[in-house]
C-alpha cells in the first residue's frame, strides 16, 4: 500500500563518504548519542576493511544472517529463487528466513519481538510501526551507526532526505527503523475504470470526485446493477478507497489504510483529531452518498479482493480501486478471458475540494534490526550487508532487476529490458516465467526505493504518463515530527488503537446508512468520551517538546 509524496526539505551539508566509513568505532554526527563512541573492534569478524559508496560489498568468509520474510501470496518463497543462491554469490551472505503469511505478518512479528527471538533483519516495517518496539530496547536505534552506511547517508544527502529522516527521530533524538528512500514523491493507488464502457455511453475520463459520481450514475442509468465494487479490505475495511477519498478532501493523510488520529492543522498550527475533522465528515458523506444512490456496492467493504476481482473481470461492474500492477496482472487478465473487448484504464487520482494536490512521503517500508545484533562478532559486516542490498545502486537494481544476461539486459542508453523469457508487471506478457515468481526479485522485503529512475524502469509508456500527471500536483507538506517519550508512549496506548477502532466501526455505520449524520455532533462527543482530546493534548505537547530542542521542524524549515 503506499503514501508517497514529500514536502522540499532543508538541504543538508555534504558527507563524507569517500573513503571508509568505518574505523573501529561507531561515531556517528546523525546519531543522538548512544552507543557513540563504543568500540566495535569485536563485531568486525567478515567485515569489509574499506567500504565507501559503489562498493561492492563481499564478506570475508561465507556468513549467515537471520531475518524476518513477509511473504507475499502473489510470489510464495521458494528455497530455489535465484535471488538467495546470487545473493550468496555476490556478498558471502545467506539469508535464513524465518516465513510468515502477509496476513499475518504485524500480528506475528510483534509476537516474535516481544518473545525476543526476532531475527537480526526485520523487513517491512513501515516508518511509525517501530514506535511500540523501542521503549523495550528490543530493536537497535539504527541512527547511532549510519556512519557504517555509506550508501544511505549518500542517497539522503543528495536527495535532501534529511528533513524525511528526521521525521523517525523517537523522544530520545534517535531513529529505529531504516526506511526505503525514493528520490522523488510518486503515487501508485487510484481508480480502474473501463474506458470502452465510457467510450459507448459517450462519457469522459472523470477529473474530480463529483465527475466520478456523475459517471457511475449514467453507467448505473445504462447498464443497471452496481457500477462499482471495490476491494482492499484486509485488514482496514476500504482500506484503499477511504484514502483516495479522503485526500481528496484534505482529511490529512485520508481514511483507510492512510488514516492516523492525529492530523497537523498548518492554519492553528497542532495537531487536531483526524476522525472529528469536518473534512473527514465530508469524505465520508461523500462515499455514503455513492452507497445510498446505489452507484457503490456496499460488500466493498467485508467482500475479499478475490470476490471484488471476480465482479469487476466478469464485467459485472466497471469501477475499482488499483495500482499498477493489479491493473495489468489482475484486471487486463481477467477481462481478457470473459470480456476481450474491454478495455480499462487507471485514471489520474479524482481531485475534490483541496484541490490538485497529493499527499505521501518519499520514505517507503523498510527494516528494523534486532538489538541482539549488536553483540554479533558480525556485526559491521550486517550493517554493511544491509547497506549494500538496500541502498547501493548495484544492490537496488540486483533486488529489483535480477541477474544481468539472465533476467534482464540493458541497451545502450542504459534501459532495462526483461529477456525474452521473463515477465513482470505485463511489459513480457508471452513470457513463461515471473521475476518474481520464478526468481525472487523484485520481492517486496528487499526490493524499494531508489532513484526515479530506476522506479520508472519498470513502467509502462501509460503508467508514465500517469505519473507526469501526478507529478504536477502540489505535495502537501508532511506532519511535523511529535516524538512521544516513555511514558506518553505508554499512554497513547491506552488510547490510540481503542480510538482508531471506534472510529473505524463508525465510519462504517456512517456510510452504510447504519447511522445518519445528524448524529455526528453526538459521535464527536464519544470520542471525547473515549480521550480524543487527551490523546491530542499529548501529541501536541510532544510536538512541541521536540519543535523547542530541534528548533523548527522539518515542514517549517525552507
Amino acid at each position: 500500500m503506499n503514501h508517497i509524496s514529500r514536502r522540499s526539505m532543508l538541504a543538508i551539508g555534504a558527507a563524507t563518504l569517500g573513503t571508509a566509513a568505518l574505523g573501529l568505532t561507531a561515531c556517528s554526527s546523525d546519531s543522538g548519542g548512544g552507543d557513540k563512541g563504543t568500540d566495535l573492534s569485536k563485531n568486525r569478524a567478515d567485515a569489509m576493511d574499506k567500504f565507501a559508496v559503489g562498493d561492492q560489498f563481499k564478506a570475508a568468509e561465507p556468513i549467515a544472517f537471520t531475518t524476518l520474510l513477509n511473504d507475499n501470496p502473489g510470489y510464495p518463497e521458494k528455497g530455489s529463487w535465484l535471488f538467495w543462491s546470487e545473493l550468496a554469490k555476490r556478498t558471502n551472505v545467506t539469508l535464513k528466513p524465518t516465513v510468515v503469511p502477509l496476513s499475518d505478518y504485524e500480528n506475528k512479528r510483534s509476537v516474535i519481538i516481544g518473545a525476543g527471538s526476532a531475527p537480526f533483519l526485520i523487513p517491512k516495517t513501515y516508518p511509525g510501526q517501530e514506535a511500540p518496539f523501542v521503549a523495550s530496547g528490543s530493536i537497535l536505534p539504527i541512527s547511532d551507526y549510519v556512519d557504517l552506511m555509506p550508501n544511505f547517508k549518500d542517497k539522503v544527502a543528495r536527495w535532501n532526505l534529511q528533513g524525511d529522516v528526521d521525521t523517525l527521530r523517537q523522544d530520545d533524538g534517535k531513529y529505529y527503523v531504516l526506511p526505503g528512500l525514493h528520490q522523488d514523491v510518486w503515487i501508485d493507488y487510484s481508480f480502474a475504470i473501463r474506458t470502452d464502457v465510457l467510450d459507448e455511453l459517450g462519457l469522459q475520463i472523470p477529473k474530480t470526485l463529483d465527475d466520478l459520481h456523475s459517471v457511475l450514475t449514467a453507467i448505473k442509468a445504462a447498464k443497471g446493477g452496481f457500477p462499482m465494487s471495490d476491494r482492499w479490505n484486509q485488514p482496514t475495511p476500504g482500506g484503499a478507497l477511504l484514502q483516495t477519498v479522503g485526500q481528496a478532501f484534505g482529511a490529512g493523510s485520508g481514511g483507510g489504510w492512510g488514516y492516523a488520529n492525529a492530523t497537523f492543522d498548518t492554519a492553528s498550527g497542532k495537531f487536531v483529531f483526524t476522525g472529528s475533522m469536518d473534512q473527514y465528515k465530508q469524505t465520508l458523506s461523500y462515499v455514503a452518498s455513492l452507497v445510498k444512490d446505489g452507484l457503490l456496492d456496499p460488500e466493498s467493504f467485508t467482500q475479499t479482493d478475490d470476490q471484488a476481482n471476480a465482479k469487476f473481470t466478469s464485467g459485472k461492474t466497471y469501477v475499482i480501486s488499483t495500482n499498477a500492477q493489479e491493473l495489468v496482472n489482475t484486471y487486463r487478465v481477467g477481462l481478457a478471458k470473459s470480456v476481450p473487448s474491454a478495455k480499462v484504464v487507471k485514471i489520474p487520482v479524482p481531485t475534490g475540494p483541496a484541490g490538485d494536490v497529493k499527499v505521501g512521503i518519499r520514505l517507503e517500508n523498510g527494516l528494523m534490526i534486532s538489538k541482539k545484533a549488536r553483540d554479533s562478532k558480525d556485526f559491521v559486516a550486517l550493517i554493511q550487508f544491509v547497506d549494500w542490498l538496500y541502498y547501493s545502486d548495484d544492490g537496488q537494481i540486483f533486488a529489483k532487476w535480477g541477474v544481468e544476461g539472465v533476467t534482464y539486459t540493458r541497451d545502450a542508453a542504459g534501459s532495462f529490458h526483461l529477456t525474452n523469457d521473463v515477465d513482470y508487471v505485463g511489459l513480457n506478457p508471452t513470457a513463461t516465467k515471473k521475476l518474481n515468481v520464478d526468481f525472487g526479485f523484485s520481492n517486496g522485503n528487499f526490493a524499494y526505493g531508489g532513484s526515479t529512475q530506476l522506479l520508472e524502469s519498470t513502467f509502462s509508456q501509460e503508467e508514465k504518463d500517469f505519473q507526469k500527471v501526478m507529478t504536477a500536483r502540489k505535495t502537501l507538506p508532511v506532519p511535523p515530527p511529535h516524538p512521544l517519550n516513555a511514558d506518553e508512549q505508554e499512554q497513547s496506548a491506552l488510547w490510540d488503537a481503542p480510538l482508531k477502532d471506534y472510529v473505524q466501526q463508525q465510519t462504517l455505520k456512517f456510510i452504510l446508512g447504519e447511522r445518519d449524520f445528524g448524529q455526528w455532533d453526538a459521535y464527536v462527543s464519544e470520542l471525547k468520551g473515549k480521550n480524543s482530546d487527551a490523546y491530542i493534548d499529548l501529541v501536541n505537547k510532544a510536538y512541541q517538546r521536540f519543535k523547542d530542542n530541534q528548533g523548527k521542524p522539518a515542514a517549517d524549515k525552507s
